[in-house]
């Protein structure tokens, strides 16, 4: 199948987007039916339906052992098992994968990887379901974080990818004068040759959006590619695989060079996996024991994105009223479980600034609070908004600081739902200097604007973060909140007060991550994510 010729068009635009940085999407992210179609809503729930109370099939090599313990925080009965990968008969496939990529041209690789995006998107709706019922995203959030959004992310992948591969010639004619003498001649070839198995270790809460740049990066470049789900959230990437086991079929590849790998949260497997020779490339989401663990313990590279303390700075506002409810926003959605939701909010202890006057700390907390109540008071729109806690270790971290003697708003749980619990503490309270995954945030006192950048850059340093942002109306203070993102590295957002919001990251523009700072060290998607997927081998002789 000539899937790059049909899809070059869509490829070369995604390229040119990783060049421009202007806005560019693939895939509409509005789940309308004049967009996907009249019936695609009803398709995909009847296709995610038949999912359910069932074993899940694959063409890879699998045990008798049926993983089935995923559970949907909907409280829907899911009951989808699956085959437990049996790794030593995948071992012995590998060197037939390994050749059959090597065979594809890179032109070849990247077109049947946009043949899967496409047809992932064509199926975005049984995608949001799965996605929905596994990580507990209401169903808008999981419809566009699951579906054209991580859609987005790997076409921007193979783009990258594909840029890479491409940089230098494939071969060259090689002709050095020697004056008087002939000149020496040489054909050369220059092949890129993929690392080995890639590793991607899916996290729960976004099974796609965080899994597909190096599912995508790593097969693009020629590697084998085994998918770790996260134990409680496998179906999304079971639907994942399976649709690249259908592409690879009728490229006439074989099935496995995109497996998917299972395990239980008693019996977990992802560190053996890791562990053996075979592996060359780790993709990982997760918490920064592990993390560090895999980038201390394994023989591969690994590409990591870990836990850390994401941070704003108040230091003057335009609006109060905008600047709260745009943090409301970011402090609810999916329940402060994404990893770049703020956590601490630094501010001055001499107020903040704004058109009516200084407000004090106290103050700020406080319009904050309200700003966090009125977001909430719908309880359809919070229940969407919300979602639903995941894991029952965000659950317990709720409940012991929900009653935090500083908190001026306090979480109330119910059916896994949980608003944002706001505590108004001071720079040396340890609590906030740790990340606290899930709805919990602190407005922070720091002295003066001075100390609130030094504490930002102690915590940037040591825990790292995926996002800061920043709020100032003085040309100075900018300055200095622009600096200490360089010093730090750390993306920076300034004065968001409308309908962006630090928690979002758009493909093909924004960098998710900078691989500068402890809390990832890796960014999605730049040149060094996926330039050391692969090595070039030459060739050469004389003619």
């Amino acid at each position: 199948m000539n899937w790059y010729g049909e899809h070059e068009p869509l490829i070369k635009d995604a390229i040119n987007a990783t060049r421009t940085r202007e806005h560019f999407s693939a895939f509409p992210e509005m789940p309308s039916p004049r967009v996907y179609g009249e019936t695609a809503q009803a398709d995909g729930e009847k296709a995610f339906n038949a999912l359910l109370n069932s074993e899940f099939q694959l063409d890879q090599p699998e045990t008798s052992k049926l993983i089935t313990e995923q559970k949907s925080p909907w409280n829907l009965e899911l009951n989808v098992s699956y085959r437990e990968l049996d790794w030593a008969a995948y071992k012995e496939g590998h060197s037939d994968r390994f050749k059959a990529l090597q065979n594809c041209s890179p032109q070849e690789r990247a077109g049947l990887a946009t043949e899967v995006v496409k047809r992932l998107n064509q199926r975005s709706f049984e995608m949001a379901l799965a996605v929905q019922h596994t990580s507990g995203q209401g169903f808008m959030m999981a419809f566009q974080a699951g579906g054209p959004h991580a859609q987005d992310r790997a076409l921007e992948a193979i783009a990258y990818a594909l840029k890479a591969l491409t940089d230098s010639a494939p071969q060259a004619t090689w002709e050095k004068p020697q004056g008087k003498h002939p000149s020496l001649l040489m054909e050369k070839r220059f092949v890129p040759v993929g690392r080995g198995v890639s590793l991607v270790i899916g996290c729960s809460t976004f099974p796609t959006w965080n899994t597909y740049p190096g599912l995508f990066a790593s097969f693009v470049t020629g590697n084998p590619v085994v998918v770790k789900a996260h134990p409680g959230a496998i179906l999304p990437a079971a639907i994942t695989v399976k649709v690249f086991q259908e592409v690879l079929r009728e490229s006439g590849l074989p099935a496995d060079c995109v497996a998917l790998a299972t395990d239980t949260a008693a019996e977990p497997n992802t560190a053996a996996l890791a562990q053996d020779p075979l592996v060359k490339l780790i993709d990982y989401t997760g918490n920064s024991e592990f993390g560090d663990w895999l980038e201390k313990n394994t023989q591969a590279q690994v590409f990591s994105e870990k836990a850390g303390v994401n941070l704003v700075i108040a230091e003057s506002v335009n609006d109060l009223k905008k600047v709260t409810q745009n943090l409301a926003f970011s402090l609810s959605l999916y329940s402060g479980q994404m990893c770049t939701t703020p956590q601490a909010i630094l501010v001055p202890s001499n107020g903040v600034k704004t058109h009516d006057g200084v407000i004090s700390p106290a103050e700020f907390a406080e319009a904050l609070k309200t700003a966090i109540d009125k977001f909430l008071s719908d309880p359809d729109r919070a229940s969407m908004v919300l979602g639903r806690i995941h894991s029952d270790a965000t659950l317990a971290r709720i409940e012991s600081l929900k009653n935090h003697p500083k908190a001026v708003r306090s979480s109330t749980i119910t059916d896994r739902m949980a608003c944002p619990t706001l505590i108004h503490t001071n720079a040396e309270d340890a609590v906030w200097k740790q990340e606290q995954f899930g709805p919990i945030a602190f407005v922070v006192e720091c002295g003066d604007i001075n100390s609130a950048v030094a504490e930002a850059e102690n915590s940037l340093t040591t825990q790292g973060a995926i996002t800061m942002g920043a709020y100032t109306t003085d040309d100075e203070v900018r300055s200095m909140f622009i600096e200490l993102s360089q010093r730090t590295g750390v993306a920076l957002s300034l004065n968001l007060d409308g309908g962006v919001f630090v928690n979002q990251s758009a493909a093909f523009s924004d960098f998710h991550a900078t691989g500068a700072n402890p809390a990832a060290n890796a960014s999605l998607t730049d040149l060094a994510f996926v330039a050391n997927r692969f090595r070039v081998v030459q060739h050469r002789w004389h003619p």
